[in-house]
């Protein structure tokens, strides 16, 4: 189980932010912080893989936190969930090596599609042996092979693309929805796009009676 520490300093925020993760398989949280003090002294007491890092605390900036934590023997990652939209703060928290930076208000599947992407990655390191350059590409937020068409992300289409490489055949759009945690239509739109760039391919299954169901299956 990957272990994870909140920090928000407001409570309710945090509660909201811990029934997220507590729904999302492989993961569960140890702890909550209100604040930058006390969420040091969470990560030093509780050793958690992961913290879910607000930026806008009363008594410690969140980046503050960041680097400081940069500085414990003990490594964790950060993944930030702020308000705070500004580039500085972004690059800010870029430069510090964060894991990814999610962006208030969201949706319980933008938070699961951030940490889904981070279980894969955390599973990647921890293979044996050299890694291939394909590896490393997504390790690193992943290359398409072509510009993503506007309204799809870079770490969504990894994530459909995971889905079609480690299940061993084919997927209907349904089927990589109830994978990915996204919508069917949003699926669909991952899986058409990785046909056009010849990573998948489409296989029409035909039943008895109506149009055939649409399967697709990853080709590279």
């Amino acid at each position: 189980m990957i272990k994870v520490l909140v920090v928000d300093d407001d409570f309710m925020v945090a509660r909201i932010h811990v029934g997220y993760v507590g729904r999302i398989p492989g993961f569960t949280v140890v702890g909550t912080a209100h604040g930058g003090r006390a969420a040091i002294t969470s990560v030093e007491e509780l050793r958690p893989d992961l913290v879910l890092l607000d930026v806008y605390m009363a008594d410690m900036s969140g980046l503050d936190v960041l680097h400081h934590l940069r500085g414990l023997a003990q490594p964790v990652d950060i993944l930030m969930i702020t308000a705070a939209n500004d580039m500085d703060t972004v690059r800010a928290a870029l430069r510090a090596g964060v894991v990814n930076y999610l962006v208030k208000p969201f949706t319980a599947a933008e938070l699961t599609e951030r940490l889904d992407q981070y279980a894969q990655s955390r599973r990647r390191l921890a293979m044996a042996g050299p890694a291939v350059q394909e590896d490393i590409d997504r390790l690193f937020g992943g290359t398409n092979r072509a510009v993503l068409p506007k309204g799809l992300s870079t770490a969504t289409c990894a994530l459909v693309a995971d889905a079609l490489r480690t299940n061993g055949g084919d997927l209907s759009a349904a089927e990589t929805a109830a994978v990915t945690g996204l919508s069917r239509v949003s699926a669909r739109r991952y899986l058409e796009y990785l046909c056009a760039t010849g990573q998948a391919e489409l296989r029409p299954r035909y039943g008895t009676a109506g149009r055939p169901e649409h399967r697709y299956r990853w080709t590279t």
